[in-house]
């Protein structure tokens, strides 16, 4: 059964009912998850739910992506059943009276994949039992190599008066193995769970618990009206972030770049850059491509 999901036994299929008996109901905000055998991209799947009005707590899960995006319109890549490949659909700005959540302000919304950034560090180092870290904004590191990226995306709301939806989408390489791993433009090299040694690589814990990492730091980050000092967020991502402190190449959206010292992650998500020359400088970057260059 060439088309079989239990031709390769280390990439059993994922059963859509066990995770939603194990998710949906115990784990707000997740209200529905769909599982699908392939798609073009969760992102595109989610955001479209998004701007049909869908509510918060739609998870999509792919076991194959035909389109997968990361940042800048970068393909992301796996074969099936060798990573997790999954989005959720967030609704920030609408409050929600039956938690004590008030609409959660705009200009907070940065924090969100960086967010998906801790929770994805929790899940790996407790189910993996390996050491990861983060490089601002968007990449998971295991020995120095990408091992996960996340892309977050905003989504208008189904009328010019409802507030944006935030998709967040994760991507996790888990069992690829070396002549599958993607290639990266941004000169990091990629790795894989499986090749960097990890306890376990069985995709059904490893999801559960990015999911539950994920609702319980989100809870967190809305219980405290969307504060990300408040409510402990950006404590943790300045304990895992791997750029922090170093020397680093920054392309800006625009084109140009910045060389110098990342030296803080600000309230609001931003990069704090110190460029030395021929003034030192610092520069605030809500977004940007990094090259560690120490």
């Amino acid at each position: 059964m060439p088309d079989s999901p239990y031709t390769d036994l280390d990439r059993p299929p994922l059963s859509a009912a066990r995770l939603r008996r194990a998710l949906v109901a115990p784990y707000g905000p997740w209200a529905r998850l769909e599982l699908r055998v392939e798609t073009g991209s969760t992102n595109a799947d989610v955001a479209e739910a998004a701007r049909a009005g869908e509510p918060e707590g739609l998870v999509v899960v792919a076991e194959r992506q035909t389109a997968g995006r990361g940042r800048r319109g970068r393909v992301w890549q796996s074969p099936p059943r060798a990573g997790i490949a999954t989005s959720v659909l967030l609704r920030p700005g609408v409050a929600a009276p039956e938690r004590g959540w008030s609409a959660a302000p705009p200009a907070g919304y940065g924090w969100l994949p960086l967010l998906a950034g801790v929770a994805l560090v929790e899940a790996v180092t407790r189910l993996a039992e390996l050491e990861a870290s983060l490089k601002w904004p968007n990449d998971l590191l295991v020995d120095g190599a990408k091992c996960a990226g996340i892309l977050a995306e905003a989504v208008p709301g189904p009328t010019p008066a409802d507030p944006p939806a935030v998709v967040l989408g994760i991507g996790l390489n888990v069992t690829l193995r070396a002549d599958e791993l993607p290639e990266h433009p941004t000169g990091l090299p990629a790795t894989s769970l499986q090749l960097a040694g990890a306890a376990a690589t069985d995709r059904d814990p490893l999801l559960r618990a990015l999911l539950r990492s994920l609702a319980d730091w989100y809870a967190r980050w809305r219980d405290a009206g969307g504060d990300a000092s408040a409510s402990g967020l950006r404590e943790a991502y300045l304990q895992v972030c791997d750029t922090v402190g170093r020397e680093v190449r920054a392309l800006l959206p625009d084109g140009t770049t910045l060389t110098g010292t990342a030296t803080t992650v600000d309230t609001d998500g931003h990069l704090l850059l110190t460029t030395p020359s021929p003034t030192p400088t610092t520069h605030s970057l809500p977004a940007a491509d990094l090259l560690h260059l120490r």
